[in-house]
């Protein structure tokens, strides 16, 4: 009876044990292969390393890959817990180990944890070190993104100067990550270039020497704080535009002329405001005469009717009538 007691159990558990072994045995026979690449180029990647990818939904022939290749580059300190971690994150595995080798090979400084991060961040990290290898060529302006050919600046004599330049780069590994971005170099070295042709005192300098234009906007450190490291600037090409000082000193004597015109119209206006307001004051002042020239014949009549009038002796004897006022009535001769 206790052997029968015994014997379920065991048989229970074995037929586990065998169930797992052969899973195991299965799962091993997959990866066989895929091992025996691995541990045939020294990756140091175990059976069940493999195995326990394939449960966290790694890929293991990629992370294999991946590993061996940065093995045979020389690159030894990389582990596979890394590229596995780097691969659940969500990059690419394979473009950040390449980029590696290609630093190892041009002896770049670069490590496994920047070059995850650059790739994380969203960047290219395998072409910004190629950047480095072999910096790169931005034409400033570029007319895929703004749609402008030339740069345009105006130099104290008022002539206008029309200038493309050809900006050589490369990368700044240390700065690639929160870095300012080729758009911004391209603005900063546009800028640079205008405010260069500005403050020279006569567009023939520039036109004689453009590279016053390259060593101004180089001295100014335009590559602070982006991911680029500005190598030269080349001055492409530089031309005559228009004559700004003459076109802006014509319109301001336009403008001038227009003001003055507005002044001389308002004198006039109020010259004939002025003019009608005497006319109106002469209407005024004649009205008021006549108004006192009829009452004189009230006067007259108001003398008759109260006797005041009275005949006096001109000088020459002949009597006259005297109104009210002493003044000689109206129609008597003196």
């Amino acid at each position: 009876m206790d052997n029968i007691g015994w014997s379920a159990p065991l048989a229970i558990f074995a037929i586990f044990v065998a169930l797992v072994g052969l899973v195991v045995l299965f799962m091993f026979a997959r990866y066989f292969k895929l091992w025996l690449r691995g541990f045939v180029s020294r990756a140091r990647i175990g059976p069940f390393a493999l195995i326990g990818m394939s449960l966290r939904k790694v890929n293991p022939q990629v992370v294999t890959e991946t590993k061996i290749m940065a093995v045979q580059a020389g690159l030894t300190d990389i582990t596979t817990n890394a590229i596995e971690a780097h691969y659940l994150a969500g990059g690419n595995i394979r473009r950040v180990v390449q980029a590696l080798i290609a630093a190892h090979r041009a002896r770049i400084e670069l490590n496994w944890d920047t070059a995850a991060a650059i790739d994380l961040a969203g960047r290219n990290v395998l072409e910004a070190v190629q950047t480095s290898v072999d910096p790169k060529v931005i034409d400033c302006p570029d007319p895929r993104r703004t749609g402008r050919t030339t740069l345009d600046g105006v130099a104290k004599d008022g002539i206008q100067l029309k200038a493309r330049a050809r900006v050589t780069v490369r990368t700044n590994l240390a700065q690639l990550v929160g870095g300012a971005t080729e758009e911004t170099v391209i603005a900063r070295v546009g800028e640079g270039i205008v405010s260069a042709i500005g403050s020279c005192a006569s567009h023939k300098d520039v036109l004689a020497n453009p590279t016053l234009i390259a060593k101004a906007v180089l001295d100014k450190g335009l590559d602070s704080q982006t991911a680029y490291e500005i190598v030269s600037i080349d001055i492409a090409d530089i031309s005559v535009g228009d004559n700004l000082g003459a076109r802006l000193m014509a319109d301001q004597a336009e403008a001038d002329m227009r003001i003055a015109r507005a002044k001389a119209e308002e004198r006039r206006a109020n010259a004939v405001a002025k003019e009608q307001e005497m006319q109106a004051l002469t209407k005024e002042n004649q009205a008021a005469v006549v108004m006192s020239e009829a009452e004189i014949p009230k006067a007259l009549a108001e003398a008759y009717r109260m006797g005041t009038l009275r005949a006096h002796n001109a000088p020459n004897g002949v009597p006259h009538e005297v109104g009210p006022t002493g003044l000689p009535a109206p129609g008597v001769e003196r």
